[in-house]
């Protein structure tokens, strides 16, 4: 039978998942402060910190207040007194953000010829210049708006707005207050104008402030820029009922009219401006933060710098020894094939599935999709492959956050050609990445796979880190097929629907219970003697009942090395529970998006790979799929991969028992180890 929704307590310590979180964006800060990483490197990094907060106002804060409303009051209680914690975190981090802009950020720019103006008045010698582009451009798409007795006006989320106190005079003296919208997204956020060899570039909002009075056409007293930030969960988790991807669209239209989570305010805002705005813009659910000047600053990803030279210099990508001339399905055929994107190209993936789509021996194609490119030749060769005559499956996952619409977009055009779309299931969501083609030949009829810890998703490819591995192994395949089969169905597990699956490991029906045993045996094996090591590597570690075994583990005296590049709710290092267990955490240039599990099984190590987070909605409210790796050389690759990884001590911090980041110091005597760039190397260069 189906596990609970969720799982029951655990008598263990553990991190708080948001404030661990918290602790990986921290990490992603830190990187904009490398004088090691390059110019705009750096910039992006402050870009992908500010985009993860945003999300997690959007999400994750929502998602809590949801959640104390059904905890016990102990677990209430613990929630609630994390709230001042959390935003302590975050206004530290916002203040050490600012930090990194002023003091590195705009330093660096300058002696390179380049003047962000930040927190300072535009030059007199471009105001020509900035005057006429705001007149003849920016212009058009302000849309003031006073605030008034009788005012409605509900902010968007996300967008970026003035708040502006005017000084009138004539027979009504006093003050008032309007709200100017900034049109960051119909036009740049960023403005360069060059003066005597010097670039300066202006953020669209200082543009707007230098001509204010031309838009409210009364003399200002003060401006401050505010940003809300809302509930975007559409919350289709059960839906069970009715047309699912009409709903999602229909939903998708309100997304940014959830209740507010945060509002973000430029200091200067007096408490009386402030409480208006708060009754006026229906405020009372968000958390107040005093930020500074500028707000989504995702967007300096976007600065207007073309020099190579701030750039990360470009690594070989190295392509699997298939030759172009021969089949790659008769390739797979011989042996399996092991793909390490970014490092190799992605072009094999996107040949599996042109092949199949024009392979006559191919009869039938199942895919799961959870998030696809926007200009997808995934499912274009799919398309191609319905319109072929080949019998072609794909369950698309309708719930993808924030890819409902992208989702909905090819499961129509997938449909209109012929494709049998399976959509979501209610209560569950489908994450495992798989694909399967049945191939029919002399009569004879066999299955090939394509099996990876990421999304099939030639965008993301280029700079998520995941594992992809081509298989013709038929009993594991055979597993595969029934696990369509199952989702054909749309319907969760019950014991008229249960699979005893040997090879796979399938989230919702036998995942949790193989991995807790691959654990037990480990410590068995501690308990005799006898070889015994664990080494996972992961994106989030939350699930309670896991942690707890590995602490057991850990307590019989088994070393566990963990790579968990965000959210590790485990504690390591504390004394009697997990003085075996180290925590790394690797940010660079590459996404570390890859799961990988080993066991050290008495010196026959087993590997696994697969796309499943040990979080509780991986464990308890997903199909998930991991699998074991039995080709000896491509489970030395893994191996050699993970040895890089835990030697890193140039982009790699270890979690300490607070949850903080501890950086690497090289010892002197060590060589440095920068596992992305040895990776890359290594795969170069081996046979």
């Amino acid at each position: 039978m189906p596990h609970k929704t969720d799982p029951a307590p655990v008598a263990y310590p553990f991190f708080d998942r948001d404030l661990s979180w918290l602790s990986f964006n921290e990490r992603v800060l830190m990187e904009a402060q490398r004088d090691s990483v390059p110019l705009m490197e750096r910039i992006r990094f402050l870009a992908i910190y500010s985009s993860n907060l945003d999300e997690f106002y959007r999400v994750r804060m929502p998602a809590r207040t949801a959640l104390s409303a059904v905890v016990n009051k102990n677990e209430e209680k613990e929630l609630r007194q994390t709230l001042p914690v959390i935003h302590d975190t975050v206004v530290n981090q916002q203040k050490r953000f600012g930090s990194v802009i002023e003091s590195d950020i705009l330093q660096a720019l300058r002696a390179n010829g380049i003047h962000l103006v930040y927190n300072e008045p535009i030059p007199d010698f471009i105001h020509d210049a900035v005057n006429d582009y705001f007149t003849y451009t920016v212009a058009t798409f302000l849309q003031p708006v006073k605030i008034a007795k009788h005012t409605e006006f509900f902010p968007e989320n996300n967008k970026l707005y003035l708040v502006v106190t005017t000084r009138s005079t004539g027979k009504r003296k006093g003050k008032e207050v309007y709200i100017v919208n900034i049109p960051s997204e119909e036009l740049p956020r960023f403005y360069l104008v060059a003066h005597n060899g010097i670039q300066y570039i202006l953020f669209l909002e200082d543009i707007i402030k230098l001509n204010l009075d031309k838009v409210v056409h009364q003399k200002i007293f003060t401006h401050q820029s505010i940003k809300i930030t809302r509930d975007s969960d559409l919350n289709l988790e059960d839906e069970f009922s009715g047309n699912l991807a009409e709903k999602i669209e229909q939903r998708i239209g309100t997304r940014d009219l959830g209740f507010a989570t945060r509002f973000l305010y430029e200091p200067g805002l007096t408490p009386h401006t402030l409480a208006i705005l708060k009754k006026k813009l229906h405020l009372g659910t968000a958390n107040f933060i005093a930020g500074g000047a500028y707000h989504n600053l995702k967007d300096l990803a976007t600065l207007p710098l073309k020099d190579s030279r701030f750039c990360y210099e470009p690594w070989p990508v190295t392509r699997l020894p298939v030759p172009r001339q021969s089949s790659l399905f008769q390739e797979i055929r011989k042996k399996d094939l092991l793909l390490h994107p970014p490092y190799n190209s992605y072009e094999t993936v996107l040949r599996f599935f042109s092949e199949a789509a024009l392979d006559p021996t191919v009869k039938a194609i199942y895919v799961t999709l959870y998030r696809v490119a926007a200009e997808s030749r995934i499912a274009n060769a799919l398309i191609s492959a319905a319109k072929n005559g080949k019998h072609v499956v794909v369950f698309v996952e309708l719930k993808a956050r924030f890819d409902e619409a992208n989702n909905i977009k090819w499961s129509k055009q997938m449909k209109a050609a012929g494709v049998r779309i399976i959509e979501s299931i209610p209560g569950l969501k489908v994450h495992a990445k798989l694909a399967l083609v049945k191939r029919k030949h002399h009569k004879k009829t066999s299955l090939l796979g394509l099996l990876a810890t990421g999304n099939f998703n030639e965008s993301t490819a280029r700079f998520y880190t995941d594992h992809v591995l081509l298989t013709a192994h038929q009993p594991m395949l055979t597993e595969i097929q029934w696990l369509f089969d199952f989702l054909k169905k749309r319907k969760k597990r019950t014991r008229k629907t249960d699979l005893s699956f040997e090879h796979l490991l399938v989230g919702h029906f036998n995942l949790q219970e193989r991995f807790l045993a691959l654990i037990d045996r480990e410590i068995q094996h501690a308990q005799e003697g006898k070889p015994c090591g664990i080494t996972i590597k992961l994106n989030n570690l939350e699930e309670r009942i896991l942690i707890a075994k590995l602490y057991e583990a850990s307590q019989a005296g088994v070393k566990i090395r963990l790579i968990v590049r965000g959210i590790c709710c485990l504690i390591p290092g504390v004394k009697g529970i997990s003085e075996t267990i180290t925590v790394k955490r690797i940010i660079d240039r590459y996404l570390e998006h890859g799961r990988i599990f080993v066991f050290e099984n008495n010196g026959h190590p087993e590997v696994f790979m697969g796309s499943a987070d040990w979080m509780i909605r991986n464990i308890y409210r997903r199909i998930e799929v991991c699998f074991p790796i039995a080709n000896a050389s491509l489970k030395a690759e893994l191996l050699e991969i993970l040895r890089l990884q835990l030697a890193d001590n140039c982009q790699g911090a270890f979690i300490d028992g607070e949850g903080k980041n501890v950086e690497l110091r090289m010892p002197g005597n060590d060589s440095a180890v920068r596992s992305q760039r040895a990776i890359a190397e290594w795969i170069q260069t081996k046979k």
